[in-house]
């Protein structure tokens, strides 16, 4: 399965990370791949910076529209500041420019998540899971 490609087909869904005890949901754009990095942003200023700097390992689900599949990544978060990353960020989402400015805005905060499993379901073929080697 191409997960990249559904990813980038479907890049909204939703993230999920831990908040002390909780689990918080919320919805995340993807951007990007890099081998097996999974490129995101968000603000600096929101909650959910810190959550995953604090519990690193997330989750983000997506899914074709008849939701067949539905994929999920899961992996650990790691922030990154590579000037020419956060660049292909507001190449591959120019919105990103209305939200932040530029790449250089202190707020705007890159991220991937390097996947360690992906597991994906469909009616045709059932729950499925690839853990991926480091």
């Amino acid at each position: 399965m191409d997960y990249i490609k559904i990813l980038t087909e479907n890049p909204n869904g939703v993230m999920a990370t831990r908040d002390n005890e909780m689990i918080k949901t919320r919805v995340f754009q993807y951007l990007f791949s890099d081998e097996n990095k999974a490129y995101f942003c968000t603000s600096s200023q929101k909650p959910v910076a810190s959550q995953m700097k604090q519990h690193p390992y997330v989750s983000f689900c997506t899914n074709l529209q008849n939701y067949c599949p539905v994929l999920s990544i899961n992996g650990k978060v790691t922030f990154t500041d590579d000037e020419n990353l956060k660049k292909k960020a507001f190449t591959v989402n120019p919105s990103l420019k209305q939200i932040y400015g530029s790449e250089k805005n202190p707020v705007f905060t890159l991220l991937y998540i390097d996947i360690e499993e992906i597991e994906t379901f469909s009616y045709d073929e059932g729950p499925k899971k690839i853990t991926l080697s480091k």
